[in-house]
């Protein structure tokens, strides 16, 4: 059985976007040639992949089976062209990686700089992803490693434990809040807030958390660091949620008050992930391990 990477690149399309006709534009195809090749694939695989209806396509169980499959397959044909073009510049591996907000800003930029340099050959391409997206990512094989949260990650992704990563108010010291050791979000809601753009995976996991209490957090100022955060909440602008590691460094130099946050989903552990270690490329391995040595205590 033969696979034209052309065919999978339009299956992932017409399947993401519910629609042979986007799916098409989406990989600059005619409709008509979409649509044969299509029910091409079905004919060759002896098996229904979309229902069809007048509201778009809806994948069969084996459509779902083989989407999962040409995301693999379409990950790996993508790093085998990266590393491939990475030879030219000197590379000669590339390791894909993703990670939550606090873990980008407070964890990996020192452990990452130090792993590059001392591997000229191996590059690294991060991307901020929340938890939940980035399980969804390793099970697919889009990524090849990821640091989240490990409440987030299903059974079927092998993880090991990096650092606590818990999430706190900061407040401004002469809040009234300031002088409390933990809170209930709930209390905090309908406060004003300084937080993080609203890209950041953080600002969708706190405001997540709001919608299910039904609110809608209303943000004075949106930056990108915790840093500047830190001096909007000094400023008495507005409340934040930040990871704690981050909250403790802001205190030191600037006038807020650390808070916990008594609500379960604000203490979390991060874990490195992966669906199976001992499959990785050796140069992800190498990360892995370093990572392990440089982890938090």
């Amino acid at each position: 059985m033969r696979f034209d990477l052309v065919d999978l690149q339009l299956f992932i399309a017409v399947a993401e976007t519910r629609s042979i006709t986007n799916g098409a534009n989406r990989v600059h195809l005619a409709l008509a040639s979409a649509s044969a090749r299509i029910k091409g694939l079905e004919a060759a695989l002896g098996v229904s992949l979309l229902q069809r209806g007048r509201r778009g396509v809806e994948l069969t169980p084996a459509g779902e089976s083989l989407l999962d499959h040409a995301r693999i397959v379409m990950h790996n044909v993508d790093a085998l062209r990266g590393d491939l073009a990475a030879f030219s510049r000197g590379v000669k591996a590339t390791v894909r990686f993703l990670a939550n907000t606090s873990g980008l800003s407070e964890y990996l930029p020192k452990a990452l700089a130090a792993f590059l340099s001392q591997h000229p050959h191996i590059s690294i391409d991060v991307e901020e992803r929340e938890s939940a997206d980035i399980a969804r990512a390793i099970a697919s094989g889009a990524a090849d490693l990821g640091l989240a949260a490990e409440h987030a990650l299903p059974d079927g992704i092998e993880r090991i434990p990096y650092s606590e990563d818990r999430l706190v108010l900061v407040t401004a010291r002469q809040d009234e809040l300031s002088n409390r050791r933990q809170v209930d979000f709930r209390e905090v809601v309908e406060r004003d807030f300084v937080g993080l753009i609203t890209s950041s995976a953080l600002h969708a996991h706190v405001t997540g958390h709001a919608a299910r209490l039904g609110a809608r957090l209303r943000f004075r100022a949106r930056l990108n660091n915790f840093d500047a955060i830190g001096q909007m909440v000094s400023a008495g602008i507005g409340v934040a949620v930040m990871p704690e590691v981050a909250a403790k460094r802001c205190a030191r130099s600037m006038k807020i008050n650390v808070v916990r946050i008594r609500d379960p989903w604000a203490n979390r552990r991060l874990a490195i992930c992966a669906r199976s270690f001992k499959s990785l490329p050796k140069p992800a391995q190498q990360l892995v391990e370093h990572l392990r040595k440089m982890a938090p205590k």
